[in-house]
């Protein structure tokens, strides 16, 4: 797939979701004229840690999107094992690179195919949210408590929804 392509598929997902939004998220460009930046607003989602939080990322396309995955970045502070607490970047398995996982721990079809969709990346995050796996952490503090001490994960997670309400507009 020429890089062409690509911009052509991310122009069609970006209008796919401004014409049916799915629930749960909003995206749209950081800057009109740059196809490969995008921000996302995620809605916490109902019955979790997570619920009533308004958390900002972006999200970043190679040139050769869909052949590789984008990489997502939190710029709202959020505490959970799959985000790196000082970085912001998520760790999923579906945007690590297609193939074969040199430390075994995910199965090829886990990881990034290019039938991934912004829609389909963002459900993932948002099923992560609720349902972190602690078993390949980005923040081994916040896998650590997950396991360990929900009544002290749950307090920072509380914290940062508490802050992304009051900065979701800022």
């Amino acid at each position: 797939m020429s890089q062409n392509q690509g911009v052509l598929l991310l122009r069609r997902q970006l209008a796919d979701l401004n014409k049916n939004p799915v629930e749960g998220f909003s995206a749209g460009l950081i800057d009109d004229e740059d196809i490969y930046r995008w921000e996302v607003l995620i809605i916490g989602p109902p019955d979790t840690y997570y619920e009533g939080g308004f958390f900002k990322a972006h999200l970043t396309f190679p040139q050769d999107y869909p052949q590789k995955p984008p990489k997502m970045k939190f710029m709202t502070e959020i505490w959970h094992p799959n985000i790196d607490s000082k970085s912001g970047d998520v760790c999923i398995s579906i945007l690590h690179d297609p193939g074969e996982d040199k430390f075994g721990y995910e199965r090829p079809e886990e990881r990034w195919l290019p039938i991934h969709t912004v829609e389909t990346i963002l459900v993932s995050v948002i099923s992560m949210l609720a349902d972190p796996n602690d078993e390949s952490p980005a923040n081994l503090d916040a896998a650590k408590e997950w396991r360990e001490d929900k009544t002290e994960f749950k307090k920072k997670v509380a914290r940062c929804v508490r802050k992304s309400q009051e900065t979701a507009w800022d």
